[in-house]
């Protein structure tokens, strides 16, 4: 049967018949779980990578979606209890643009399609309510479009108009956002939903908007102010922000004098958040330019008398007795001019410090030839320091502490030279093994060509072989001639020193075939095969 394989497949059957049988189990372990691998990868490389189609679905849309894909034959997973479809990632558009174009998902019940479930008959009530949540579902889609946001749900509250209130109140906003994956949102994304949502809103204050992460985390506090990912305010965040880059521009130039590691430096500073306006107005302060308003009074008399006695006249003034002719004259003149005016108003931007305090302390072991005085004023060059501000500033010289940098530096030289040995010992491991693996790789191909060689025929052996079966053919046919006259009463007799010849001629001829089958038992087969097919022809 093995004849008439192909010659590989003849060479590899033969190789795995002259393996022990340890070697023929470790053979087929090691075939049963490449093919068990194979199954497995060839399984999770064939498994399509899912990516969200669409999700915060309401079970109607959701309903209608999974009807879609299923009549399409598309394959999906749902999660987020149904809320969220998933489809293969190189589907996603199609699939996207496959469902707009029958209308899903069709968003009932949010958004402005609410409007156009009002009849006549809808009480105030219900049309404000509707109002307010067609709103809200506008803006939670107009904030999911934002890049890095997943899902967001927005609520408002917002108080009905009352023409009789002297005092109104204002609408409010809370946003719950899902960023994607496990990005956080930035600082300006934040503001950005903030202003989004207090302009869509009328009346809504910028700082009556609360955003809070799906997290529980607060994004937004209601006063307007943006909590960093720490949980820190905005304010808090900048004047950190501004300390950092104070103490490393320091830093750097306390390095270059002393040395890294042998300076250290502290700032605090106190930042002014408020926004303040100033309104100023400058008059022209010109001596020449006249006043603001002037009035003039002249009164004049002219004629001729005596002058003597009279009565008051017109302003208590005597008007003498027998004046004879006269002309008097009463003039009053008041004069407006506009001066020139100057108005100034000046808003101070948030930010500016109020105070700064750094504080330096140098190690003396290596800082001994280093002018404190000079160091302080290098300093508060850099830092700005203002005197008339209160900012203060302080050199130290100080023996540092390195017992626990030298116990680090050591446990860092300890790791390392831990971590190389490991590396070392994981080759050695390795190498070792892989020279075990081709030892045994060796020695079995060196065995299986021994065997072989073993297995081989010369032509020698080929031929005293036959000649042993010859003899044996022959001693065959004449112990069928003995047994025939036997059988026809033939009185031939045997010497028993012939018969005893024979006997010691045939074992002696039956062990060297036994020691042939037990040292080359293929070979011996295949000659004993071509007898048997020699002998059938016959």
């Amino acid at each position: 049967m093995t004849d008439r394989l192909p010659a590989p497949v003849r060479r590899v059957t033969d190789t795995f018949k002259a393996f022990t049988p340890g070697q023929k189990a470790v053979t087929i372990f090691a075939v049963i779980a490449l093919i068990v691998g194979g199954y497995f990868f060839a399984t999770w490389a064939a498994k399509p990578s899912y990516q969200i189609l669409f999700n915060n679905l309401s079970t109607k849309d959701a309903s209608a979606i999974v009807e879609a894909l299923q009549k399409s034959g598309a394959s999906y997973e749902l999660a987020n209890d149904g809320s969220t479809i998933l489809v293969p990632r190189d589907q996603v558009n199609a699939l996207r643009l496959q469902l707009s174009g029958e209308g899903l998902p069709n968003d009932e019940g949010t958004g402005y399609s609410l409007l156009d479930q009002q009849g006549i008959t809808t009480s105030d009530f219900m049309q404000h309510t509707n109002y307010q949540r067609a709103l809200e579902g506008e803006l939670a889609t107009t904030i999911k479009s934002i890049d890095g946001v997943e899902a967001a749900t927005v609520r408002l509250v917002m108080p009905q108009k009352d023409v009789f209130a002297d005092d109104q109140s204002k609408p409010t906003a809370s946003v719950l956002v899902a960023s994607k994956g496990n990005g956080t949102l930035t600082s300006d994304q934040v503001q950005s939903i903030v202003h989004l949502v207090a302009s869509s809103v009328e009346g809504l204050d910028p700082t009556q908007v609360t955003v809070a992460g799906a997290d529980g985390r607060l994004l937004s506090s209601g006063g307007g102010a943006t909590i960093g990912a720490g949980g820190e305010s905005g304010t808090e965040q900048q004047t950190a922000a501004f300390e950092s880059r104070l103490n490393n521009s320091l830093q750097s130039m306390l390095n270059s004098l002393v040395g890294p590691g042998n300076a250290v430096v502290t700032s605090r500073v106190s930042l002014d958040f408020d926004q303040t306006e100033t309104r100023s107005k400058k008059y022209t302060a010109d001596p020449a330019t006249p006043a603001e308003s002037e009035s003039i009074n002249t009164e004049t008399y002219s004629g001729s008398g005596t002058g003597q006695g009279g009565v008051l006249g017109p302003d208590n003034i005597q008007v003498p007795n027998n004046a004879g002719s006269g002309q008097y004259n009463n003039k009053n003149e008041v004069r407006n001019r506009q001066l020139d005016e100057v108005e100034e108003v000046r808003r101070n931007a948030p930010g500016s410090i109020e105070k700064l305090d750094v504080s330096v302390l140098m190690n003396s072991a290596v800082a001994g030839s280093v002018d404190p005085a000079q160091i302080q004023e290098l300093l508060s060059a850099a830092a700005g320091i203002d005197a008339t501000r209160g900012d203060t500033i302080a050199v130290a010289s100080m023996p540092f502490d390195t017992s626990a940098a030298n116990a680090a530096q050591e446990s860092l030289t300890a790791a390392t030279a831990a971590e190389t040995e490991a590396k070392q010992l994981t080759l050695i491991k390795t190498g070792a093994l892989l020279f075990v693996v081709l030892a045994l790789i060796f020695l079995a191909w060196r065995a299986n060509k021994r065997a072989k060689k073993r297995q081989q025929l010369t032509a020698e052996e080929r031929k005293h072989l036959e000649d042993m079966q010859a003899a044996l053919e022959a001693q065959r046919r004449a112990e069928l001639d003995v047994t025939t006259a036997t059988s026809m009463n033939m009185n031939v007799l045997e010497s028993p020193s012939m018969a005893g010849q024979n006997d010691e001629a045939r074992e002696e001829r039956q062990k060297e075939i036994d020691q042939l089958v037990k040292e080359k038992p293929e070979e011996t087969a295949a000659l004993i095969r071509s007898w048997l097919s020699a002998d059938s022809t016959r």
